[in-house]
């Protein structure tokens, strides 16, 4: 009979042929089939703005305190003006139109951000996104939390710090790559928009004046201080109160009033910066400015704050605690708040035609909160209205103040927005930020390579082979796990394919550094090792199973063995899970993320157990169940062991070794394999094996392996045989003599 050609598809249909391989092997061809499907049929997405959805879902007045609607996008990228009291307040844009702002599920994460036209941050909203830790496992609530945390910060005053002055990270625990995109995302959007708008100011321009001419004299009358701007004027009315309350929503607490006149007078708020020489000898006389420098420190500054009306900017509080809580000054992201200690009361106005005021005082702000005069700043002021038996309610007004032209002189340089501060990609910061952890990764990885391709050496030694193991799987649990948080996921497998079949870029991925290294090692040990370099050594989740089965062990708890008929159909779960999870991530990435949950992963490492009690129990009945079948989730259900057994046999080399006597008729291996990848007949199936080296240590051990045994028997009865006879037992007599005569008689 004539010897069948090999063919090219034999490396797929060889390794048995009982139903359970055949149903392998087709999952296999259907996953490449549906791959290559995936890239031909697919074309890139094409993304588009919804800056109008958002604006639609969103009122202006949540976004912007104050402003009464939105103007319909315009431009390119899009932008809303927002607009209040027929004045335009600022702008409304999502950060994804402007920047990248593309997390690590490969989508974007869009967030509808408000813009004061002085470069101040008025409100943001987190709109939609695909991250796959935030979507069950982060709380919604911590990732909005930490959005509104930049709410305020002056992009103005940050563009000109540089990379120096950007604010700190505030890391969320287990969604350190989603914030990071949210915050720097934001800071680069914002800054966009204010060079794109001309935000930059008479303080950014070149040439620009900064310091405070300590000549210019200010003019002597109040009608001239208001007329320039030195004194600036808030005058709020009762009905004006009563209105922002209603935009704000709160019907009750602009109810309270109605039988009062809407006409009347609220407040009316004066403020000016009296530590400037020419303003503070107008406002104070010659004398009183005098006194007052004398008694300034250097770098602080002083503001005279005046009002009447119904209405005290000063409060009580101020009495009881020694804070004034309803007045603050705001100066990019930074604020300060009067204590008694920074406040004097002053008789009266000195200007001529100043008028007759309730309250005139002065406060003085502290070096240490380096507010500079000759920037925009403002005054905030805290509208309080109650109702009923204890209900109250407050608003902000804010009074914004910017030193007239004519009280600076041209400073030697002026600092001033750079050109663009977005040209360094994200993920050379995250790189950066984790020199450290990438140096143990590395080195971890390396003494990993070395134990695979000097095994031999490691398991012929059983003792020291097991202490390794054990540092290993503990390094992989305390260190990869529980503290770098870089547990591998089907996740990534999915947001994987789906940004291949969509805009594809590798900035994706390498904004997570020790994720993209472990899947870098891992796809580079495919073909040397299979799955084993991650499943076997390098998986947190496996590691605690592994870890918690020889705890069960030691303390005496029963394993339950699976038959291997039902061990070989068990088996296929996972790969119908994978596949099921592939299926739906073609249709929505969101959803097969959702339905990933199967992986205890994210409960059990990332989030340490810190979540809803049925994922918590999930995670917990899983390691119970591994308690008497060692590692019953990385055989039966684990999604990721099958996408990366699928090409298991791509692999170049078979580094196992294995006797002709293993499996006809020794089951040794086979029954001691912590995951049954050792079938019966003796041979070993790639697909779930995870290279824990036990086999190869019992292949090598003299004392264990029945083939070791034998030879060792050998050995040991041939070195008996061939050694010299034993001395003489004492007591016998000795030898006599042998006579050079008697020599020739004998034998």
């Amino acid at each position: 009979m004539a010897q069948r050609q090999p063919k090219p598809m034999d490396w797929l249909l060889d390794g048995g042929s009982d139903g359970v391989a055949r149903a392998m092997r087709a999952a296999c061809v259907v996953w490449l089939v549906a791959v290559v499907s995936v890239f031909v049929m697919v074309g890139p997405a094409r993304a588009t703005s919804r800056l109008a959805e958002f604006l639609a879902a969103v009122p202006a007045g949540a976004l912007f305190p104050g402003a009464d609607g939105y103007q319909a996008p315009s431009g390119t990228p899009p932008l809303a003006i927002v607009s209040g009291g027929g004045q335009t307040l600022g702008y409304a844009f999502v950060n994804a139109d402007w920047v990248d702002s593309t997390g690590y599920s490969g989508k974007p994460i869009q967030i509808l951000i408000g813009l004061a036209s002085d470069g101040r941050i008025t409100g943001a909203r987190l709109m939609d996104h695909h991250e796959p830790i935030v979507l069950v496992g982060i709380p919604p609530a911590r990732i909005a939390d930490f959005i509104v945390g930049y709410v305020g910060r002056n992009v103005l005053d940050i563009a000109r710090a540089g990379p120096a002055g950007r604010p700190a990270v505030d890391i969320v625990s287990g969604a350190t790559v989603t914030v990071t995109v949210i915050a720097e995302s934001m800071m680069r959007a914002a800054i966009k928009v204010a060079r794109a708008e001309g935000m930059a100011g008479p303080v950014a321009a070149a040439g620009a004046p900064r310091l405070v001419d300590p000549l210019r004299a200010a003019p002597a009358d109040w009608k001239g201080l208001l007329a320039e701007g030195a004194v600036r004027h808030l005058a709020l009315t009762v009905g004006q109160v009563t209105d922002a309350f209603h935009r704000a929503g709160n019907d009750a607490a602009a109810g309270a009033v109605e039988s009062a006149n809407p006409s009347h007078p609220f407040i009316d708020l004066y403020v000016a910066p009296v530590s400037v020489p020419g303003i503070g000898r107008a406002l104070l006389g010659a004398s009183g400015y005098e006194d007052l420098r004398r008694g300034l420190k250097p770098g602080e500054q002083a503001l005279l704050i005046a009002g009447d009306g119904p209405y005290s900017f000063k409060g009580s509080a101020y009495v009881r605690g020694g804070i004034f809580d309803r007045i603050a000054v705001l100066q990019g992201d930074a604020d300060f708040r009067f204590r008694d200690r920074n406040h004097s009361r002053l008789g009266g106005i000195a200007t001529r035609g100043a008028p007759d005021l309730r309250d005139v005082d002065l406060f003085t702000v502290p070096a240490d909160n380096k507010l500079d005069i000759a920037a925009p700043w403002r005054l905030q002021l805290l509208a309080e209205r109650a109702w009923g038996a204890r209900e109250k309610a407050f608003l902000t007004f804010e009074l914004d103040y910017r030193l007239p032209a004519s009280y600076l002189k041209p400073a030697a340089a002026v600092a001033s927005i750079p050109a663009d501060d977005d040209t360094t990609p994200l993920w050379h910061t995250m790189w950066r930020a984790k020199q450290g952890q990438i140096g143990v990764l590395l080195v971890a990885l390396g003494v990993l390579t070395l134990i695979f391709f000097f095994q031999d050496y490691l398991v012929k030694r059983p003792v020291l082979y097991d202490r390794v193991r054990l540092s290993f799987l503990l390094f992989a649990l305390l260190w990869i796990g529980w503290y770098a948080q870089a547990q591998l996921s089907v996740v990534n497998v999915l947001a994987f394919l789906s940004s291949v079949r969509g805009d594809f870029r590798w900035d994706y991925f390498l904004m997570a550094p020790l994720i993209f290294i472990l899947w870098f090692a891992t796809a580079a040990s495919l073909l040397f090792w299979n799955r084993c370099a991650f499943c076997g050594w390098l998986c947190p989740f496996g590691a605690l199973q592994e870890l918690l089965n020889r705890a069960a062990r030691r303390v005496g708890i029963p394993q339950f063995r699976v038959p291997f008929a039902a061990h070989q159909r068990l088996v296929a779960i996972k790969y119908i899970v994978f596949l099921v999870l592939f299926g739906l991530s073609l249709d929505a990435l969101s959803t097969a993320e959702k339905a990933a949950e199967v992986e205890p992963f994210k409960t059990a490492i990332i989030l340490h157990f810190a979540r809803a009690w049925p994922f918590s129990l999930y995670a917990a009945a899983l390691l119970a169940a591994n308690l008497v079948v060692e590692r019953f989730f990385c055989r039966y259900l684990c999604p990721l062991g099958a996408a990366l057994a699928i090409p298991a046999r791509l692999r170049m080399f078979d580094w196992l070794r294995r006797y002709p006597e293993c499996g006809t008729p020794c089951q040794r291996c086979n029954n001691d394999c912590p995951v049954q990848a050792i079938h019966p007949e003796g041979h070993i199936n790639p697909n779930e094996c995870i290279q824990c080296l036990h086999c190869q240590m019992l292949y090598h051990h003299d004392h264990k392996c029945p083939v070791m045994i034998q030879r060792r028997l050998k050995r040991e009865k041939y070195q008996a045989s061939a050694s010299p006879p034993p001395a003489l037992l004492p007591g016998l007599p000795p030898r006599q003599k042998i006579s050079a005569s008697t020599a020739g008689e004998m034998p």
